[in-house]
């Protein structure tokens, strides 16, 4: 294997620090693309050292649970301030990233939904279940409190208020004896916060709730199928909006908490969307005229998948206009795309 001679010359610089913490050095063959080779410890270290041909070097470190951390940061240390004296007015850059730490009783990596892996301060998993229709977790974050997590989807944590009232037309509306549809929001937040602006009735659709774990988001709301002022239907949206059409059955305001548009416009997602249509078209028909539809988008980031569902509202068989308003969600970490929607 021929290797440039800058490559070399940096990798005998560095060999006697593997030597030093006892690792065992195996050269691969790259083909030509700089040199590649790994590294074995007796207490179980694994590390990979990468030096492309082009300049860029890379180092990963692997150790068990129980290494010494002192030892690890040592090696880590050692290593960054030789390629500092061995490469010297030839670095552009230097960065050290945080462990990712696998295999662990509680998860604490989730992707945003542009694509972004986030790790949480998450230190114990309350709650997990698979339900009939989907896998519920439950993670409590030190900074976020309890967090709700759907099929791998972060949904709401207890500090995420600014969803709940953005996906309510942020504190502009008038609640008061109105009516009042919301399909889903099984974590309570909604109708919690519904009920304190003294609306004439709410009706709730969803098919899980939390009541248990999430009563900062919820209060006691969920405790009882009626209240004074609302009353939850534990059932499928999609046959209970269409007997409302048919008995013409109408609402002031519909709120939508049911799923976020789909991150793809790819065929496969084309069932998501379709039931999309479906529940906007079924919230539409039972919409009283001046009433508003509000409901979640997606990421400000996902500008093809917010242009797609924006396509799909002048395609209803309703005429319809829409606004929209971004709010950042505290757990989401990332901008949120809430849209008002009423009839033309």
């Amino acid at each position: 294997m021929s290797i440039p001679s800058d490559v070399s010359a940096t990798v005998r610089g560095l060999q006697s620090i593997f030597q030093e913490q006892e690792m065992t050095e195996n050269v691969h063959d790259s083909e030509g693309h700089g040199y590649l080779a790994t590294f074995v410890g007796k207490n179980g270290r694994f590390a990979i050292l990468r030096m492309h041909s082009h300049g860029l070097v890379t180092f990963d470190l692997q150790c068990l649970e129980g290494d010494d951390v002192v030892q690890v940061d040592n090696l880590l240390n050692a290593l960054e301030k030789k390629l500092k004296a061995l490469l010297d007015g030839n670095i552009q850059r230097i960065k050290r990233l945080p462990a990712l730490i696998r295999g662990s009783d509680v998860d604490r990596y989730w992707p945003t939904a542009d694509g972004r892996l986030m790790e949480y301060d998450i230190d114990e998993v309350v709650y997990e279940k698979d339900s009939a229709y989907q896998n519920i977790k439950i993670l409590h974050s030190r900074q976020f409190g309890n967090m709700l997590i759907l099929n791998g989807d972060v949904n709401l944590a207890e500090s995420d208020l600014p969803y709940t009232q953005a996906i309510m037309g942020s504190g502009k509306e008038h609640y008061a004896g109105k009516e009042v549809l919301i399909l889903g929001g099984g974590d309570g937040g909604i109708l919690h916060e519904a009920v304190k602006l003294k609306p004439k009735m709410i009706t709730m659709l969803v098919i899980d709730g939390c009541r248990k774990h999430m009563r900062k988001t919820c209060g006691n709301v969920l405790d009882n199928l009626k209240g004074d002022c609302y009353e939850i239907l534990v059932q499928d949206c999609v046959p209970v909006l269409k007997k409302f059409a048919e008995q013409g059955r109408m609402f002031d305001y519909v709120i939508n908490d049911l799923t976020a548009v789909p991150i793809s416009t790819a065929p496969e997602e084309d069932s998501t969307w379709e039931f999309l249509r479906l529940i906007l078209d079924l919230s539409i028909r039972v919409l009283r005229p001046g009433g508003k539809y509000f409901t979640q988008g997606n990421c400000v980031n996902l500008t093809d998948a917010l242009s797609e569902y924006e396509k799909l509202l002048c395609r209803l068989s309703c005429k319809v206009d829409f606004s929209k308003e971004v709010v950042c969600v505290p757990s989401y970490m990332e901008l949120w795309v809430f849209y008002t929607i009423w009839k033309k």
